[in-house]
């Protein structure tokens, strides 16, 4: 059975969404790919201890901090798109990289051909907000690129991870508008 809440983040609310065997969703309101069944409808009073630890995770990831610890997450999806996911986990913070350095990395873990366009669509499906990090995802010539999020999000994610590189994402945000 899937239990939610809602957590008010800094940049809106977002819905997280547990089952038995861990997290399966953290997505920003109006975010793309929800997927049905999930829903405010479901919320938990008493927060299950992964919803509470997912919550704890998001207040000290948004107070600036890396987090130390990760909730119990249970993804669920394609090989493919779980083996994606798992790349976007080893993403450092503060850090980014490409569409096409993730197609690489996993053509030399699988020994097959893998597209940017097919990691971009793994990573535009990852069930798990900000927690796994498809936010430090950007295009080959730096661009931002999609968030289901929304870029906004995307751009002020990047920013609390990397205060430094503001200039560098600010110019990256305004080529993508253009």
């Amino acid at each position: 059975m899937t239990r939610t809440t809602e957590y008010k983040s800094p940049l809106g609310r977002m819905l997280l969404a547990v089952d038995e065997e861990g997290l399966t969703g953290a997505w920003f309101e109006g975010q793309k790919y929800l997927p049905e069944g999930v829903a405010p409808e479901n919320e938990e009073t008493a927060l299950p201890p992964v919803l509470e630890s997912a919550c704890r995770w998001l207040d000290l990831y948004f107070s600036g901090q890396e987090p130390d610890f990760m909730p119990r997450l249970h993804l669920e999806g394609t090989a493919f798109r779980r083996a994606v996911w798992e790349l976007l986990r080893k993403i450092p913070y503060g850090k980014t990289t490409t569409y096409g350095a993730l197609a690489k990395q996993l053509e030399a873990e699988t020994g097959r051909r893998v597209s940017a366009q097919a990691v971009g669509g793994a990573v535009g499906h990852n069930p798990v907000s900000i927690l796994v990090s498809c936010h430090r995802v950007v295009g080959q010539q730096g661009s931002l690129t999609g968030y289901a999020g929304g870029l906004d999000k995307k751009l002020r994610l990047l920013i609390l991870e990397n205060p430094s590189a503001e200039p560098l994402y600010q110019k990256m945000y305004l080529a993508d508008l253009h």
